[in-house]
């Protein structure tokens, strides 16, 4: 598993959100995975990132938060475990009083929670052989050019294996 971070959210050719997530390590740098997400993960992601404001009553994740505390519940970590079908998966580490627990999640909600909470983000290396890009975020050049490039003209049909 490789560490990762949120690099940033990014609008592709339709309008459709694309979380571009990349290595923590610095040897690992250079490549972002990007991840399509809705409209709603979109913003409580933005507003666990504290790039948006959030809504006066909690969101969902927030809530999510308030129930494993209330439980004596810890996000240990999440995970972008696989890519079947060009379908993203990730699974939540937790600890409870009754033990350590995996849960199955989208990816969009498990990173909206780790944000959150502070805890870890983990994508598998072979999710990242699979669908990692060159890191726009580094270079403004050309590089941004060529992601430019790429939202013009991939469909996230292209992620499925066939």
């Amino acid at each position: 598993m490789i560490q990762v971070q949120v690099a940033m959210i990014a609008v592709d050719a339709e309008g459709s959100p694309v979380l571009l997530l990349k290595p923590v390590d610095a040897s690992r740098q250079g490549v972002v995975l990007p991840i399509w997400i809705g409209p709603m993960e979109t913003a409580a992601i933005m507003v666990a990132s504290g790039l948006a404001e959030g809504p006066q009553r909690p969101l969902t994740y927030d809530l999510m938060v308030r129930l494993l505390e209330a439980l004596d519940g810890v996000v240990q970590r999440v995970e972008v475990t696989h890519l079947l079908q060009g379908t993203f998966h990730a699974a939540i580490t937790l600890e409870t009083p009754t033990g350590t627990h995996l849960v199955d999640a989208r990816p969009s909600d498990s990173i909206a929670l780790a944000l959150r909470v502070g805890a870890p983000m983990f994508v598998a290396e072979q999710v990242l052989a699979e669908a990692a890009m060159p890191d726009i975020t580094q270079d403004e050049g050309e590089t941004l050019a060529q992601f430019n490039e790429f939202l013009e003209q991939v469909d996230p049909e292209d992620f499925r294996n066939n």
